[in-house]
Formats: structure tokens, sequence, C-alpha cells
């Protein structure tokens, strides 16, 4: 499969951006690209401490930068951060530049996944399971306007994978059709 434009995953923290990420890249003979590791590159310090120092809104200036430059690059898989989908510039330039993922998970996946990482700014705000339920409320709307959507479940990572490949392909074939390419 050929993709002919940047697939860039989107979904709450824990919904397996990066570990499927990877794997769906090297399926595809993709490069790999983390946003989130981008942007630590860029600044010269992890997210948290740009969250602690900064604020939410200075890490979204530069997540939105990071984004779009990794974007005008060649072809690969890119994981978003959680909130990066729901800016709306963010979500405009992956529509003209990429194809959007959600990976959508259930909040007990997600409050088992994050659990094992302490990282996460924004589950340090107060109870994991209160903040997990007011994102999914907030965001799962927005993360529907994704191209696609496949669900992330405790099922092996390669299921996850072939589910993806399987609804991309579909994706792919349904826009050749309607843009008269057999």
């Amino acid at each position: 499969m050929i993709l002919p434009r940047t697939l860039v995953l989107v979904g709450l923290m824990g919904a397996g951006k990066s570990a499927i990420g990877r794997r769906l890249a090297t399926r595809l003979g993709l490069p790999f690209a983390d946003a989130d590791l981008e942007i630590e590159l860029a600044a010269g310090c992890s997210v948290e401490d740009i969250f602690a120092t900064y604020g939410e809104p200075a890490f979204r200036d530069v997540e939105r930068k990071v984004i779009a430059r990794l974007l005008e690059g060649p072809v690969q898989v890119l994981a978003t951060g959680g909130g990066a989908y729901m800016d709306r510039s963010t979500r405009d330039t992956v529509a003209g530049n990429g194809i959007s993922l959600w990976l959508r998970a259930d909040l007990e996946t997600l409050l088992a996944r994050t659990a094992r990482r302490s990282n996460r700014p924004l589950l340090k705000q107060g109870d994991p399971r209160a903040v997990l339920t007011d994102l999914i409320a907030q965001r799962y709307p927005v993360y529907a306007e994704a191209d696609l959507v496949v669900d992330s479940s405790d099922a092996p990572p390669e299921q996850t994978v072939d589910t993806v490949v399987e609804a991309l392909q579909a994706f792919l074939d349904g826009n050749a059709a309607r843009a008269g390419v057999a």
C-alpha cells in the first residue's frame, strides 16, 4: 500500500498512538514520528516541563508549528498528542496534508494504559478517572471528524494494526473510486 499523504494518528493519551504507530510504520515501510518527541527536541525540554514552565497555551502553539512542519515533510506515520487535534488550525492542516485516523479507546482501557506512565501532565490535575471522563466528553466529538476511526482495545497490538491497515485500504480505495481511479 502506498500512502499519498502522512497518516496522522489522533486520540486520547493511552489510546496507543505511539505503540500502534510504530508497528504500523514498520508494516507500511514508512518512517514514524511522535509529535511529542519532536516538540521536546525543538524545545530542549520535556512536554511535562513545557506545561509546568510555560503553560498549556504555549505548548499548543509549539505543537501546532511542529505538526505543520512534519506534515510538510515526507509521507510518514505521525502520532500526535491527545490535545493536538482539538486545535482548529491543526485539524485544518491535517485535513489538507494528511489522512487522520482516530484510535478510539474506552475509559477502562485508557485508565489501565495511562496508569503505567507518570508523565501525563493533564492527569496530575485530579483524579485520573474524572479527568479522562471529562476529556472523553470534550474530545471524542472532535476526534470523530477524523477520516478513519479504529477501536484500540486490549487486543494484541498486531490485531489493531491489521484493522488499521484494512480501514486505510478501504479508505484509499473509496477515494480512488470517487476520483475515477480504479
